[in-house]
Order: structure tokens, then C-alpha cells, then sequence
């Protein structure tokens, strides 16, 4: 992932901002809880191809994901 990507690119839903989740190869947009997936190494931004997670899950990967850049 280049994350000079995430500088652009925004939540098609809210126009926030998105983090990206490693983990499960994910862009996740706090927000609305939405998770939105890769496909052949290109984000689908597209709010029927996400998958929703509860706001406590959103807020924790964004969360680590935060602590893991200040890290780096």
C-alpha cells in the first residue's frame, strides 16, 4: 500500500479520512464503521462493496493503527 495514497483518498460515503488496516488489507473509515477492500492490489470505494463493523472494532484498529505510525 502506498500510503502517500492515503493523503488523496477519502470515504466515498462521509469524505473522511481512512486508515489503512494491514492486517486484514482494508481501508477503514471510522466514521461510518465501513470497511472497504482491495482487489488485485486497488481499493473498491464503493459503499455496496464494503462490509460493516461495529464502531468499537473501527475505533480500535484506527486507534493501533495510529499508535503503529507514531511508532515508525
Amino acid at each position: 500500500m502506498d500510503y502517500r495514497l492515503l493523503e488523496i483518498i477519502a470515504c466515498p460515503v462521509c469524505t473522511g479520512q481512512l486508515y489503512y488496516d494491514k492486517e486484514h488489507q482494508e481501508l477503514i473509515c471510522k466514521s461510518d464503521a465501513l470497511a472497504y477492500p482491495f482487489r488485485n492490489g486497488i481499493p473498491v470505494l464503493l459503499k455496496n462493496k464494503a462490509r460493516s463493523i461495529d464502531i468499537k472494532t473501527a475505533d480500535l484498529i484506527t486507534k493501533t493503527i495510529n499508535h503503529e505510525s507514531s511508532i515508525e
